[in-house]
């Protein structure tokens, strides 16, 4: 599920879009008031995409979108105002807005735009993700290409399974892969069997990196695996 930073100071029209979105969209939408409150809120949780109006108190959704691209150059941004006119949307976007949506708007368009916008973003992602295949692990120098771990002048030589599995885990370090990515990425099929061989893998894994003690491969209890780092 995707999340959703909403930030609108109209009542009436951020609760429609926010029950609509995750009714429709299937959603996780966190609503704001104002600029500051959705200041506060993306600097505390981490958001897919934002939804900023233009027009606010306290900070208006251009000064919000500029604050954001300081912390954030990546995270898609939709600007939504009652301007229309063209040097608006030059602002926009010369601010790093994605799209830019006119009030008033039909909510299926915003839908829309919405998933477009995810779309051409996991595309983004999934191709450099494919790019890369060199991984800075603690101390250890992972090469996926290679299908080897090095650690001072040690070499480990991994199969392939268990460098596909390395890499989904250094893909996501300090988040959760879950079982379920990591079987239909490696095995297509997130079977039992394939459950136990995957966690054999990951044993040895464990092994593989325990001459770091910054390096952890921890169980999430019903969810999958999280590579730490510290």
């Amino acid at each position: 599920m995707k999340k959703i930073l909403l930030v609108e100071d109209d009542p009436n029209l951020g609760l429609l879009l926010q029950d609509y979105l995750q009714l429709k969209g299937k959603f996780d939408v966190v609503l704001c008031k104002d600029g500051e409150e959705g200041l506060r809120a993306f600097t505390k949780q981490i958001f897919d995409l934002l939804i900023l109006d233009v027009m606010m108190p306290k900070k208006d959704g251009f000064t919000l979108g500029k604050e954001i691209r300081k912390i954030n150059a990546h995270v898609p941004i939709i600007f939504a105002t009652a301007k229309g006119m063209i040097e608006d949307k030059m602002q926009a976007f010369n601010l790093g807005g994605d799209d830019y949506i006119t009030k008033p708007f039909r909510i299926e368009e915003l839908l829309l735009r919405i998933n477009a916008l995810l779309k051409r973003t996991e595309n983004s992602e999934k191709k450099e993700e494919e790019k890369q295949s060199h991984f800075k692990v603690g101390r250890y120098e992972f090469d996926y290409t290679g299908q080897t771990i090095s650690i001072d002048d040690h070499h480990q030589k991994l199969s392939t399974k268990e460098a596909e599995l390395l890499r989904l885990l250094c893909l996501r370090k300090n988040e959760v892969l879950t079982r379920e990515e990591a079987l239909l990425n490696i095995w297509h099929d997130d079977n039992y069997f394939n459950g136990r061989s995957m966690d054999v893998f990951l044993s040895k894994i464990r092994k593989y990196l325990k001459d770091d003690q910054n390096v952890e491969i921890i169980n999430v209890h019903g969810r999958g695996y999280k590579l730490l780092i510290n």
